[in-house]
């Protein structure tokens, strides 16, 4: 059975083809950075490596360039289109509809595009690669994995807000927890290597969406996104955390309207707020020049995810681990290297030297002295929904 999956996310897409059970990758790539000029593609086959800058201006143009690229004369894998199978989604925000993975019909569709306005940046991405998919794979089965699924197992303490009960009981407002696929990945991995039956491991999920995840034996018990995925961490366009107050101020003295409001924490904000980019590879470089504002706002990236560290350690009352995945987490020594610097209280000890190496491996870039394994394990968001689509069809 070939499945391909489709990983929309807010300014990329990621796309792997496998063949189950056996879990072979046919193919993968990457297209990124979709709306800005510098967009590119990546794809790898066993016999090709091809990397392009390209015009992609929506996540539309981005899923009909990959489907060119899987069924081209000379570089493709595929014949045709009739070739998939499933065609297995991640879609970001289930709300409390989806606590599982589902197939896709004309009800899920529409449930997905509700709860677009509690994840913006993902979920119309999400719903479109769906779209153009059934268009492309007519034949195939669409099958949606949620992220909010791993968290399901917060405890009531964590996920209820301090507001009227009534918001949860008739409305479902609570903490939901994103990246959930990731988490849950990199977290097995990391039980995995430590050879523990009892665990305690932060997860730090580090792209262009940031979270972090309290994994408890397995178990995901606490995480820095909510309702919806725009608070806790710096993020390259979101805010992360503010306060409330903030919002209220913005409209009521300053004349912003709710919707600008919106588009500005979400759009506006985070990295690309404090320096001018959003893409952390030309902060750093700019804060390498000396660019003051692009200094200051890895200083406060940073210091965010160091909170939740110790927020986090103090919930399970120890550390065994802490995770760096995803992009910038398994690519920016810099940014492993602030977050680790001065946690010896913690126990938390960096190897500068393994930091630097560079490896597509698990790896520990702890000193032999460190009380907390810290590693860098690459996600594969795509490969669990593969295995849990597969599940779902068999």
């Amino acid at each position: 059975m070939q499945i391909l999956v489709l990983n929309s996310g807010s300014s990329s897409i990621k796309f792997q083809l496998f063949t189950m059970p056996d879990a072979k990758v046919v193919c993968s790539g990457l297209v990124e950075r979709i709306g800005l000029e510098n967009a590119k593609i990546s794809y790898t086959s066993e016999i090709h490596d091809i990397e392009k800058t390209v015009t992609v201006n929506t996540h539309k143009d981005g899923l009909q360039l990959i489907a060119s690229y899987l069924m081209d004369d000379k570089v493709g894998v595929i014949r045709s289109a009739s070739e998939i199978h499933t065609v297995g989604h991640r879609v970001v925000h289930g709300g409390s509809t989806f606590a599982e993975t589902v197939g896709i019909t004309e009800e899920v569709k529409q449930k997905i595009k509700k709860l677009s306005a509690l994840a913006p940046l993902h979920n119309p991405a999400n719903l479109e690669g769906i779209l153009v998919a059934e268009e492309i794979f007519s034949n195939a089965q669409q099958v949606a994995v949620f992220d909010t699924a791993f968290h399901q197992t917060i405890p009531v303490e964590a996920y209820k807000y301090a507001i009227p009960n009534k918001f949860l009981d008739e409305h479902n407002i609570r903490v939901y927890g994103f990246h959930g696929t990731s988490h849950k990945y990199v977290s097995e991995k990391a039980i995995e290597f430590l050879r523990k039956e009892k665990s305690k491991i932060i997860t730090i999920h580090l792209g262009n969406g940031c979270s972090m995840t309290a994994v408890r034996d397995g178990k995901s018990i606490d995480h820095t996104l909510g309702f919806a995925p725009m608070n806790g961490l710096i993020m390259g366009t979101r805010s992360g955390d503010i306060d409330p107050a903030v919002i209220f101020y913005m409209v009521n003295s300053l004349g912003y309207s709710l919707k600008e409001v919106n588009d500005l924490l979400q759009k506006e904000s985070g990295m690309l707020g404090l320096t001018g980019y959003s893409d952390l590879r030309d902060i750093e470089s700019e804060a390498e020049n000396g660019n003051k504002d692009c200094q200051l706002a890895l200083q406060m990236n940073t210091y965010r995810i160091k909170k939740f560290i110790g927020a986090y350690a103090s919930v399970m009352n120890g550390l065994d681990a802490i995770v760096f995945t995803a992009g910038i987490g398994e690519n920016s020594a810099l940014i492993r290297n602030l977050v680790c610097k001065d946690q010896e209280f913690f126990g938390i000890r960096l190897d500068e030297e393994k930091n630097n190496i560079r490896s597509k491996e698990i790896r520990d870039i702890s000193l032999p002295s460190s009380e907390v394994k810290i590693l860098v394990i690459p996600t594969n968001e795509e490969l669990e929904i593969a295995k849990q689509s597969f599940e779902l069809l068999a």
